[in-house]
């Protein structure tokens, strides 16, 4: 068995990963960047070794640099963690080559599924099902949108790298794939560094299905079931569970028994994800499930699948890495109970779910359930990586029991000052197709909006509460020496509410009142106005939401724009997004070109109403 062990990786997977080795006795290394110097991770681990500046490319992203942290720690092995370098065939070689073991699969598995296109040749050469579509070398635009007129609107573009949302775009006519086929090559040449594209038929009532393998050095391959992961918001996973609604014994049986043969196909050793596309109108049918990507790595959603087999899946790669077989034979795994996984993310849904960063004055998760992630009270939220901060997963008997534990989880989060979408997932929870079951990808894209609304709850409501409180501390005058915070649970607007007084103290004390309900976190202070990045929209200002870098610039001072017209687009936290002209007018006032870095609330652009 190992003995020692670096983490090459951040956040709440570098703390599960540490959480077994520990329990096994294995040493461990963590390495960060400038901004993660303060981190968890970094905190949890035996031995730490800084690899760099923030920015992950010149950090987590540096294979050289690990490798040497390695190296110089005396560890034994490398565990990739998700995301970074995980499947990047050449770091796992540049590993091995170093005399250090690789946690995962041989670099020839992750070469042969690393590109979509490549697998999908290979899978279909296999026996495996495949979507239809365009996985060729061309990359012209004109020859890929004649590919995607072949094919058929809808389609989608997708980059052959990477995953996770990123560098994919679904476009449901032909005028608008110029314009998405450009985001989609720019995001992904940004995020993992290869700009080529595929394009597959999008499928009209899609749901995501995936199948968890392993495999070791000794031949053995097993399946672990399948989780449904078809709730996304611009092909982003939000919640996922096992096993998937609606899956009957022979179509389980038909679809591990695929994902299995394409693991094969492949010689593969360690964890991975076997993700088909299913055909959801006329419920799940073995023969209308196709093969989409494979994942050499273990996946964000992994803790669902431990919650109903029992198995601790980075335990199975620490002992597969160590040379040992399998610990348990396909007839020894079944399936129990039922499990769900909520992705807690540092973001704003009623601002479009753009991120938001800041310092996590308050950070307090439910109880009952299992918490996976990477912050605490007191950390910081970066512009630099990506936005998921937690990870909520529930376990019940039954799929009921389970929805109703996350509910409840996510219903307790208390998150401040930075955003998250703990409401937004509660609404999701609640939504009638949900309960039933009866979930494909495009939920979301359909009935978004009003699950990201979030109303505040009447003043008059929270004065009450305020004022049930307010006796505490005496009146009319605070008490310095009294404790920093008070809490108390009130019925606001028929709402389960807790109120919190907060007394920062001298010299500057001041009344606030931070209040959740419904998953979402709000503060009160009465006598000092609110101000913010959506402050300004009425005068026309246009405010950078969030740090980040210029990459487009639409317009030029003088231009005469139209509501919802592009203006700029803004680069943060490996994803791209739109600025927007919020009336019809004209561009009173440009600070913004392509390259240029700028910070939060900074004027990018001031637009000028048009007369009448």
């Amino acid at each position: 068995m190992l003995k020692s062990l670096l983490i090459a990786n951040r956040g709440e997977i570098a703390c599960r990963i540490i959480r077994t080795a520990r329990r096994m006795g294995i040493r461990t290394v963590a390495v960060y960047s400038d901004a993660d110097a303060n981190a968890l991770h970094v905190r949890q681990a035996d031995e730490t070794v800084h690899i760099g500046p923030s920015p992950a490319r010149e950090s987590y992203l540096v294979g050289e640099k690990i490798i040497a942290a390695a190296k110089a720690t005396g560890a034994e092995a490398v565990h990739p963690g998700y995301g970074f370098l995980s499947e990047n065939a050449a770091f796992a070689q540049a590993v091995s080559d170093a005399g250090l073991i690789w946690v995962g699969p041989r670099p020839a598995s992750i070469t042969a599924m690393g590109l979509k296109d490549a697998a999908k040749t290979l899978m279909a050469a296999a026996g495996v099902p495949v979507t239809p579509g365009y996985m060729g070398e061309n990359q012209e635009p004109a020859f890929l949108a004649a590919e995607a007129a072949k094919i058929g609107y809808p389609v989608l573009i997708k980059a052959v790298a990477g995953g996770g949302g990123k560098g994919m775009r679904l476009v449901e006519a032909p005028a608008d794939f110029a314009d998405a086929l450009a985001s989609c090559q720019r995001e992904a040449a940004s995020s993992f560094g290869n700009a080529h594209v595929l394009i597959e038929k999008y499928i009209l009532s899609p749901r995501h299905i995936e199948v968890q393998v392993f495999g070791d050095t000794h031949g053995n391959i097993v399946h672990l079931f399948e989780r449904d992961c078809s709730l996304q918001r611009r092909h982003q996973k939000v919640i996922e569970e096992a096993p998937a609604p609606g899956m009957d014994e022979a179509t389980r049986e038909a679809l591990c028994v695929a994902a299995v043969k394409a693991a094969a196909a492949v010689d593969y050793v360690g964890a991975g994800t076997i993700e088909f596309i299913a055909d959801g109108s006329e419920g799940l049918r073995a023969d209308r499930i196709w093969f989409m990507e494979m994942n050499t790595r273990l996946q964000v959603e992994h803790p669902v699948t431990e919650e109903i087999t029992g198995v601790d899946l980075v335990e199975w790669q620490l002992r597969v890495a160590s040379g040992e077989a399998l610990p348990k034979r396909q007839d020894e795994l079944s399936i129990n109970g039922w499990a769900m996984e909520a992705r807690l993310y540092a973001e704003d849904p009623a601002k479009g779910f753009l991120p938001s960063v800041g310092r996590l004055e308050l950070f307090e998760l439910g109880d009952g359930g299992r918490i996976d992630t990477g912050v605490s009270d007191g950390g910081d939220v970066t512009p630099f990586y990506d936005p998921m901060i937690a990870k909520v997963i529930a376990r019940g008997d039954n799929r009921g029991e389970a929805r109703e534990l996350l509910h409840d989880l996510m219903m307790q989060t208390v998150v401040w000052p930075v955003r998250t979408n703990a409401a937004f997932l509660v609404k999701a929870l609640e939504h009638p197709d949900f309960i039933a079951g009866n979930v494909d990808t495009g939920l979301i894209g359909r009935d978004g909006d009003a699950m990201a609304e979030a109303p505040m709850p009447r003043a008059e409501g929270v004065a009450w509460a305020v004022a049930d409180l307010m006796p505490i501390y005496g009146q009319p005058g605070l008490r310095l020496n009294a404790e920093p915070k008070t809490t108390g649970w009130f019925l606001v607007d028929g709402e389960a509410m807790e109120v919190r007084l907060d007394y920062p103290g001298v010299p500057e004390p001041r009344l606030s009142v931070k209040y959740s309900a419904l998953g979402q976190t709000w503060e009160l202070t009465p006598w000092r106005a609110a101000g913010g990045a959506t402050g300004g929209i009425s005068s026309g200002a246009i405010l950078s939401p969030m740090p980040g870098r210029i990459i487009a610039v639409e317009v030029a001072a003088g231009d005469t724009v139209t509501t919802g017209q592009k203006l700029l687009t803004l680069e943060a936290m490996k994803m791209e997004h739109t600025l927007t002209a919020p009336f019809d007018g004209t561009v009173a006032e440009l600070n913004a070109s392509p390259g240029a870095q700028v910070q939060v609330e900074a004027l990018l652009a001031r637009i000028e109403a048009a007369e009448g």
